[in-house]
């Protein structure tokens, strides 16, 4: 096992790593910036090390001063959690080359699946289903585009090869738009990514945002822990997330399970992944992997009882994994509420000091916070401050015990979203389950 991790993050996802290494009798080192000399991991963590000002670019985006903070505190491993530099090649390569495991994939898998085009291929080759598409980077030519576009369908959707978080897309609904949005899509890609490749698919009008869990070892072991449904969106951001997703087709849901756990050993895949599928009328549509923990993983892990940050940790270590897919079953239902420091109507950050910090109970009941009464939400960081969770032995009572979780729950001193998952968790056409993703925009628009 590893003898000592560092902890390249901060927040709910730093203390949930710190928990998972405790477990597993594994040393902390938390990195921190000046702002966030107060976080929960941070005191609670064997060693504490300052990376630099509060300014991102400055501390937990500065690889040089990660990989001293490692070298003084001689850990033997880095946890890039999510977000920040998880999924950044670079990283993973320089952690691998200064002679410390990287707790993820390797810098190749990594860039393989963050450029699209290239990600979209290796799935068709993996036998996992994609979106109809140009099979490759847009070129120059106007003809050959404009026949593309033909060949497809309209409406298609013009993405950057290197985008994410739903940055650098653009929808065209007719052939006059086409190349103009081409060449806009291709200018503001290149000035937000540096890279401005771009590539086009099939627009589903209608879709549902449903996810694949996967593990694999890098031996040749390789699982799928089901579904999860995160449909729930603003502005292609997640806002509430549900394992197993509802109403799936049996059939379609087996075999991309199955497509997904044999892409992995294809790839020689390492350490925890997500496949990000659009599914429409029965089908699934691969749109991209994202190489590391997600935000949204503990609703996987109420279902199924395995410890994904765990399995990382013991993956990174050389150990095969601890399961096989037979050990896997779906046990219930489970959701998960982002809580942000936001105002509920306005999503405007609300940073501040926390007067008053009282997390919910009760059976099923699961909330990863770093907060704290008295601690203050900074102004220089993503807003998302806690992940409320529940689990029922159906459906039905996970939603009850959300409902019931949200009403205990209180944070006050800031704004929060809390009123906006309470209306959420009410509402009559999520309660049947099977939103698609643009439902959260429609109602909140009206």
């Amino acid at each position: 096992m590893l003898d000592k991790v560092l902890i390249a993050n901060r927040g709910e996802i730093a203390l949930r790593i710190l928990r998972a290494c405790k477990e597993l009798g594994i040393k902390t080192v938390a990195v921190h910036s000046k702002a966030d000399r107060e976080l929960m991991h941070v005191r609670l963590a064997d060693e504490a090390v300052c990376i630099g000002p509060a300014s991102s670019a400055q501390s937990y985006l500065h690889i040089p001063a990660l990989i001293s903070a490692a070298e003084v505190t001689d850990a033997s491993a880095i946890h890039p959690g999510y977000g920040f530099l998880s999924e950044n090649a670079d990283f993973a390569e320089q952690v691998e080359r200064s002679g410390f495991k990287f707790i993820g994939p390797r810098a190749d898998t990594i860039r393989l699946m963050g450029d699209k085009v290239s990600a979209i291929r290796a799935m068709k080759e993996a036998g996992v289903p994609t979106v109809p598409g140009s099979n490759g980077p847009l070129g120059d030519d106007g003809d050959a585009n404009l026949a593309t576009a033909r060949r497809i369908g309209y409406p298609v959707i013009i993405k950057a090869a290197s985008g994410g978080g739903g940055r650098g897309m653009r929808v065209v609904h007719s052939e006059g738009s086409l190349l103009s949005a081409i060449s806009i899509t291709r200018t503001e890609a290149s000035a937000a990514f540096g890279d401005g490749t771009v590539y086009m698919e099939k627009f589903l009008e209608k879709p549902r945002h449903v996810e694949v869990q996967v593990l694999a070892d890098g031996q040749g072991n390789a699982i799928h822990l089901f579904d999860r449904d995160c449909s729930l969106q603003r502005r292609h951001q997640k806002v509430l997330e549900e394992a197993p997703a509802p109403g799936i087709d049996p059939a379609a849901r087996e075999k991309v399970l199955t497509a997904c756990r044999d892409a992995c050993i294809d790839i020689n895949y390492r350490g925890a992944g997500t496949f990000e599928f659009l599914y429409e009328d029965g089908e699934f549509f691969f749109i991209e992997m994202n190489t590391r923990v997600q935000v949204e993983h503990p609703v996987t892990e109420m279902v199924t009882g395995v410890d994904i940050v765990k399995e990382q940790l013991r993956i990174a270590a050389g150990m095969p994994l601890s399961i096989t897919q037979d050990d896997v079953k779906i046990n219930g239902h489970s959701f998960e509420c982002r809580i942000n420091a936001e105002d509920a109507r306005t999503f405007m950050p609300s940073p501040g000091k926390i007067t008053l910090y009282h997390p919910p109970g009760g059976l099923g009941v699961r909330m990863d916070s770093h907060l704290y009464t008295g601690y203050t939400v900074p102004p220089h960081y993503d807003s998302l401050i806690g992940k409320l969770i529940t689990w029922g032995e159906d459906r039905d009572i996970a939603l009850t015990r959300m409902r019931n979780a949200l009403d205990e729950l209180l944070v006050e001193g800031i704004k929060t979203n809390i009123d906006l998952h309470k209306d959420l968790v009410r509402d009559s056409y999520f309660r049947q389950g099977g939103v698609t993703i643009h439902y959260l925009e429609k109602k909140l628009e009206s």
